[in-house]
Formats: structure tokens, sequence, C-alpha cells
């Protein structure tokens, strides 16, 4: 490849950061936590930055988007993991716009890979923060279809993420955009 290409990334149950290592593999390039991300930069032709969903919220985005401005970043690729599944793009475009501008959204490549839902590697407050979600859908009387899934999906630890998710990033970064 001959494009520069760093991949940074924060995360949590380990979702964002297998993702993380298999682009970077796949692109010959380094990986590594935001915390750790080079102070500049700028000779890095693309800087792709992915984090969990959290509460609907790109996880560190806000923090991610002013430090990686400062130190330089180009070509900046967005990709964000969470438990939904792909198919869900409508929940999916909802959570892009309520964490990009509308200006960002047109300039910045961004992607949604599913991954799932690990209890054992959540925090206390997340892990707290889903039991009482899971056991308020059990006190709802009327469910929807959206209910009832989201009941399903928050029952229990899964994995649905998989390899081959990561390709359209990769194919953005190799050819910058």
């Amino acid at each position: 490849m001959d494009r520069n290409v760093i991949v940074l990334y924060n995360s949590w149950t380990g979702f964002t950061r297998n993702y993380a290592q298999l682009m970077a593999q796949a692109l010959d390039c380094p990986a590594l936590p935001l915390s750790e991300a080079p102070a500049d930069l700028s000779g890095y032709d693309a800087v792709a930055f992915g984090s969990r969903l959290h509460a609907g919220n790109l996880d560190g985005w806000k923090k991610a988007r002013t430090l990686l401005a400062r130190r330089g970043a180009k070509g900046l690729v967005l990709f964000a993991t969470g438990a939904m599944p792909n198919e869900a793009e409508e929940a999916i475009e909802k959570m892009w716009a309520q964490n990009l501008t509308p200006e960002e959204r047109e300039a910045i490549p961004h992607f949604y890979l599913q991954a799932g839902l690990c209890y054992e590697r959540m925090g206390g407050v997340d892990r707290a923060m889903m039991r009482f979600a899971a056991w308020a859908m059990t006190r709802k009387k009327a469910k929807n279809p959206e209910d009832r899934a989201f009941q399903e999906a928050i029952a229990r630890s899964y994995d649905i993420s998989d390899p081959r998710y990561i390709q359209p990033v990769v194919d953005c970064l190799k050819r910058g955009r």
C-alpha cells in the first residue's frame, strides 16, 4: 500500500480493538489506543478513529475530534462498533446524525461495524445500566417488535462481529475517500 495510515481507537470490551487490529493487519499499519496516538499525525495520509457506541453516542468522539485536529490528522475516517446489527440502517443513520454535524457527515467517511455485547468485560456502571434496561423491558406491558428485539438483544452477552465487516473501511483508507 502506498498510503501511510494509522488506526486509532477507544475500546472498552474489546470489539473496537479487535476490528482496529484487523484493519491494521490488512493495511500493514499501526493500530493504537487513542491515548497512545503520536503527538504529530500530519505525516499520515489517513487516520482512522474507531470507538464503541455508548447510549447512542460515539464514545470519545468529542475529545478525539479536538485531539486529532490539534495533532494535524488528515484523511479522517470514522468507524463505530455496537450491538445493533448492520441491518438496523435507520437507527444507524440516526446515530450518525446525533454524533456528526451535517458538514462532518458529508466530509468524513464513516462506517458502522456490528460487534456485540460483553457483560463480562463491561464496567460496573455500564453493566448495571444494561441490567436495569433489561429489567425495565420485562416490566413494559405493550411491547412493539422493536421493544421485543431490544429486550432480546440486551438479555445476555453475544458476539456478532465478523472480520469481513472491516473491508469497506480498509478500501476507503487505501483509496483515500
